[in-house]
């Protein structure tokens, strides 16, 4: 029966279909959900790893076992994974190894914007990328094909607008294949450079023969229309195109974009008389062309940065209205903020407060950044918080020790976080971090993680300590705060900026949002005590605002933390508790 899936949905339905048996992951957007839908068949081993990295050689470990694997992750997620990765390249696999790293063009829920397409050419693996739902749950049965047809991991790339739209698709019985016996193979699983530099030919044969499947691959097809113009394309550009041009363009959409074909492209141009390559981000495809000697635009006409839509290659190409494709008016802009009740915006208020330096991790407690707290000086990537502080302290010495913390999240605490803890134990910066723990990972959506005592399925799991752990690395100042309370976390965050020697804080608080958690009731306004000074504003808390310089409390947002009652000296935020 045909359904209407999410794309990351249908990936999901690919494994389980191709008969995946061990999948490990680290949630992030926009590839989280392939793992969470995963999950839910009971046939298929599944697990929230401490990181990318782990993940994949988790996934490496299964498929050497001889059993189908799988790994996902979005794209600085592959950063992280990069050296397996490109090792696994060398060694080849048993059964099929899978990777999905999902990509998001225009930064919607990212740092950076990097095309993965440059890791699968630079670790020499195939790389598929689906334009729709049905795309995706099948290239990733042709995926483990591939992997275990030329004994090699195989990436598939997603991207926010193919994880994040519905389609129509089919799906399809679950085969499981044979459990491929483990055989000890020193020269081709164990490298070091004696037997590395004997595996490289065999990657470089490998790419040649990918390239001539690339030729003939149903992942690659012609659709034959108007031959005044020819379109090389793929994954969603695919789609923009199909919209914008229709049967008026002839297109040649490339499912495998590494390695790409040699002899379809050359035929492709020679039937059209002139050609233009669509896609996101990098010029991969259109240098490739270039290479083979064919004559094109791409990134002269279109942008390197940004998502496409249909609208933008109409104007670019076409010089069309703007908006010829848009659906309606413009929604407007909604910011991200802290959600009412955050625990981390008391802790932030605090650093803010005390004129704190401060460097600052990936999580939803990134938007500490934001006006009005400002309170953040640095996001670079995973972890890097600690290993920053410890770097600055050591440049700037007492100058800078007083006065400078490090924030890190619990989840991101334990994919990177550890290693800078413990270069700060091990090279003595007198340096502050404060493990921001919400018990939960908050910015991908509620995932389990280490420090929460429940895997990805809910049931009891080992459960770290992180008091425990952070005294086991070194440290003899560890503290705890409830960052609902201001005068206790702004008492601990001086003393601890104060002493002579590391400290981590834990501030410690379940994320509001957590269905556990039970909130008290809504904050009301005493209107004759509000002076209208907007004290309460500096918090950037969504459920407060002003009106007629008088405080105004959304009861449909406000879970009564309190927060803004503490820095109210006149009485008007009251408990709304009869």
């Amino acid at each position: 029966m045909k359904q209407l899936m999410l794309g990351n949905k249908a990936f999901a339905r690919g494994l389980y279909e191709a008969g995946c048996s061990v999948v490990s992951s680290y949630p992030g957007t926009p590839s989280t959900e392939v793992t969470e839908e995963i999950a839910k068949y009971d046939e298929v081993y599944c697990e929230w790893a401490p990181n990318e990295k782990v993940a994949m050689e988790v996934a490496f470990g299964a498929c050497l076992a001889g059993k189908r694997s799988f790994c996902g992750m979005k794209h600085v997620g592959l950063n992280v994974a990069a050296d397996p990765l490109y090792t696994c390249s060398y060694t080849g696999v048993n059964a099929g190894m899978v990777i999905c790293v999902a990509d998001d063009p225009g930064m919607h829920s990212s740092q950076n914007e990097q095309d993965s397409r440059h890791h699968a050419i630079a670790a020499k693996v195939p790389m598929l990328e689906p334009s729709d739902s049905a795309e995706a749950l099948e290239f990733v049965k042709t995926a483990y094909e591939i992997s275990e047809t030329f004994d090699t991991p195989v990436i598939i790339k997603m991207c926010t607008r193919v994880a994040h739209s519905q389609s129509v698709v089919v799906p399809g019985e679950r085969v499981v294949p044979k459990q491929k016996p483990y055989e000890k193979k020193i020269q081709k699983y164990v490298m070091m450079p004696g037997n590395a530099i004997r595996r490289h030919p065999f990657v470089e044969e490998r790419t040649r023969k990918l390239i001539e499947y690339a030729e003939t691959s149903p992942l690659n097809r012609v659709e034959m229309g108007g031959t005044a113009l020819g379109i090389i394309t793929s994954s969603t550009c695919y789609q923009y195109a199909k919209e914008v041009y229709g049967e008026n363009a002839s297109i040649l959409k490339l499912g495998m974009v590494n390695p790409l074909p040699v002899k379809l492209i050359r035929d492709f141009a020679a039937k059209v008389e002139k050609l233009i390559v669509i896609e996101e981000l990098d010029p991969i495809i259109e240098n490739h062309c270039k290479q083979l000697g064919l004559t094109l635009s791409g990134k002269d006409l279109l942008p390197i940065c940004g998502e496409f839509s249909q609208n933008l290659i109409a104007e670019k190409i076409e010089g069309k209205c703007a908006d010829c494709y848009s659906l309606g008016e413009q929604l407007p802009g909604r910011p991200p903020v802290m959600c009412a009740g955050c625990p981390h915006r008391g802790l932030f208020y605090t650093l803010s407060k005390n004129k704190c330096t401060v460097l600052g991790d990936i999580g939803c407690y990134t938007l500490g950044a934001v006006a009005p707290l400002a309170a953040m000086d640095m996001t670079l990537c995973m972890g890097a918080s600690i290993s920053a502080v410890h770097g600055f302290n050591k440049a700037s010495g007492e100058e800078s020790e007083g006065k400078t913390v490090a924030v890190i999240g619990d989840s991101t605490f334990m994919h990177s976080g550890m290693t800078g803890l413990a270069n700060v134990a091990y090279n003595q910066s007198n340096s502050t971090i404060i493990i921001l723990d919400n018990s939960i990972t908050g910015m991908t959506g509620h995932q389990q993680n280490p420090t929460t005592g429940y895997n990805i399925k809910g049931d009891p799991a080992g459960k770290i300590d992180l008091e425990a752990l952070c005294r086991a690395m070194g440290f003899n100042r560890v503290a705890v705060v409830d960052p609902y309370n201001l005068e206790e976390c702004d008492k601990v965050l001086k003393e601890e900026l104060a002493a002579d020697e590391p400290s981590v804080i834990i501030s410690r608080r379940p994320c509001a949002l957590l269905k556990y958690v039970k909130h008290k009731a809504p904050l009301k306004v005493a209107v004759d005590n509000c002076v209208g000074c907007k004290s309460c504003m500096r918090l950037g808390c969504p459920a407060i605002s002003v009106k007629d310089k008088k405080a105004v409390i959304d009861t449909t947002l406000c879970v009564g933390c309190g927060v803004c009652q503490q820095m109210c000296k006149f009485d008007a935020l009251q408990s709304g508790e009869e």
